[in-house]
Formats: structure tokens, sequence, C-alpha cells
């Protein structure tokens, strides 16, 4: 079904990022023919496509929480308190 001509999962605009995050709200876990909807929704992108970009996603949040990602060192800048 789907070709190799179609747009790699690499390029995710950010137009791409939203409609990706309104997909996974719309279709849970227990949504039949979840990725084929998300990918559907996004446009563009393979049911492959957008199953990795959720498990990079999962990969990433996962990374996060487990405290192996700093905070960044935000400096303060001139405003008022």
């Amino acid at each position: 079904m789907a070709s190799s001509s179609m747009q790699s999962s690499s390029s995710w605009s950010a137009k791409d990022n939203k409609a990706f995050e309104r997909a996974l709200a719309v279709y849970d876990k227990d949504t039949p023919d979840r990725w084929y909807n998300i990918a559907r929704a996004v446009g563009g992108k393979t049911p492959e496509d957008v199953k990795r970009h959720y498990e990079r996603l999962v990969h990433d949040v996962r990374h996060i929480e487990s405290g192996q990602v700093p905070y960044p060192n935000y400096k303060k800048s001139g405003g008022s308190n």
C-alpha cells in the first residue's frame, strides 16, 4: 500500500506535529486502525511513519522522566518581578 516515494518520516514540520498531537487525542490506543487514522489526519505520512514517530516520542518522554535529560539553565532577563 505505502510506497517508498511517499514523504519520509524524518521530516516532520510543526504543522505535522500539531496534526499528530490532535490525532493522538482523537484516536486512542483502543481505536481500530489507529495508525492508519492518525496517518490520514496528518497527511503525507504512512501508518508506519506515525507509529514510529509515536514510539520515538514515548522513548523521549521516558528518557526525560527518568532524569536522564538535564533541565535547561534559563537565565533571567532584565524584566520586572
